[in-house]
């Protein structure tokens, strides 16, 4: 008996157990649809878009070519999360390195003023011929001061007089004095302290100037004298260095170098404390001589009212007086007469002597552009003075030889002559 075999379950997609193949229709059966999270069927031949995706993963890949189309457009985040809209920011432009600049060129008298190594000398000072010699002119002053200070110290203290002459011969220490030489530097000299900025161009070249010297640049004391016009410096007391704002201001370290190694030659030869302390114990000799004097002018002065036989009386009793002490003294009032003279011609050797100091310090050409510069100015005043008499109607006196015996400079020719040697070249070792 032969059994037809029931269709099988559209529900059941097992096959049949039996092994004859099943009677399928003609149109193929309609597949169950699945749920949501069934993928969808492959794509084959052909190419459609891939759908889109409600979630965030990337679609998975499929055999074949890579699709030429866009990316999907995936959901924007919304617009109170969207991050705030960045300006575009322009393109930084290559650096271009700057030019090279070419420094300025330096004076011909410049000269370095880096720190070095110093080696001080174990005799700093010392008192040449031209310092001796000043202090023997200023004996004849010494001693009629003296005299002065022993007849006031008798008439005032009696007994103690020798305490004044004591003191008095003790205060010529007060030169050495830094409190006191600030005084004398304000008050005589008409100085001041430097401000800042001249003291920093100012301490390198005189620290320059004292090692090339060999001598310790603390012992002196700076000073700045209120001049635009003067191209001059100092020298005064034991300390004191004074220079003028013309010359800060207008020479180049070199030459104002070369001024203050003139100055330092004044301090080291002894010049500078023998003319103070020989200005100081001949100061009460000077004052008591233009007392006299003044005594004397004002007594003939009257007797010449009253009559002429008195004026003779009295001018031949001041003779007298005169004389006397003049023979007292063994003639030394006669010396004083002379003494500005010999005084003069002393400074002016002075003058020579630090010249040679600069000069052996190396600064030779650097004075010599200083000299020539003062000789220029010099010859200008005087060609002003000349168109300025000639205007009034009238002319300029002569340099008489008195002037020139009392002056206490040379001339700036006689001062190039003595620095010769030193700006001559120097032949090969």
């Amino acid at each position: 008996m032969t059994t037809t075999p029931n269709p099988p379950d559209s529900t059941d997609p097992r096959p049949a157990a039996e092994p004859t193949p099943p009677q399928y229709p003609q149109q193929p059966p309609a597949y169950p649809a699945g749920p949501a999270q069934q993928p969808a069927p492959p794509a084959y031949q052909t190419q459609p878009a891939p759908p889109a995706y409600p979630t965030q993963s990337a679609p998975p890949a499929y055999p074949g070519p890579a699709p030429q189309t866009p990316p999907p457009a995936y959901p924007q985040p919304p617009a109170q999360h969207a991050a705030p809209a960045v300006p575009p920011q322009p393109q930084p432009q290559p650096a271009i390195p700057p030019r090279p600049t070419v420094p300025a060129p330096l004076h011909a008298h410049h000269i370095s003023t880096d720190q070095r190594r110093v080696y001080l000398k174990a005799h700093q000072r010392h008192a040449d011929a031209t310092a001796l010699g000043s202090l023997l002119i200023y004996l004849p002053h010494f001693l009629s001061s003296l005299v002065v200070v022993s007849l006031v110290s008798l008439l005032v203290l009696g007994g103690l007089a020798f305490v004044g002459i004591l003191a008095w011969l003790l205060s010529g220490l007060l030169v050495f004095h830094r409190p006191t030489e600030g005084t004398i530097a304000r008050r005589m000299l008409g100085l001041r302290h430097p401000t800042q900025e001249e003291f920093s161009r100012l301490a390198p070249v005189w620290q320059e100037v004292t090692a090339r010297a060999g001598v310790d640049a603390q012992n002196y004391a700076l000073w700045i004298e209120e001049n635009d016009t003067d191209l001059n410096a100092v020298a005064a007391a034991g300390h004191i260095v004074g220079v003028t704002t013309f010359a800060l201001n207008r020479l180049p370290n070199g030459e104002l170098a070369a001024v203050l190694a003139h100055e330092l030659g004044h301090h080291v030869g002894g010049h500078a404390w023998a003319s103070l302390l020989g200005y100081w114990y001949a100061l009460p000799a000077r004052v008591a001589y233009r007392v006299i004097r003044f005594l004397a002018v004002v007594t003939l002065r009257v007797a010449a009212v009253f009559s002429v036989l008195g004026f003779l009386a009295i001018a031949f009793f001041l003779g007298i007086v005169a004389f006397a002490t003049i023979t007292t003294l063994y003639g030394l009032p006669l010396l004083i007469l002379a003494a500005p003279y010999a005084l003069a011609a002393v400074g002016r050797r002075a003058e020579l002597r630090a010249d040679q100091h600069a000069a052996a310090l190396g600064f030779a050409p650097m004075l010599a552009s200083v000299l020539h510069q003062m000789h220029g100015a010099d010859q200008a005043a005087k060609q002003q003075a000349a168109l300025a008499a000639r205007a009034a109607g009238t002319r300029l006196p002569k340099e008489s030889a008195m002037a020139k015996l009392l002056a206490t400079h040379p001339d700036h020719h006689t001062r190039l002559h003595h620095l010769q040697p030193w700006l001559q070249p120097q032949p090969p070792r």
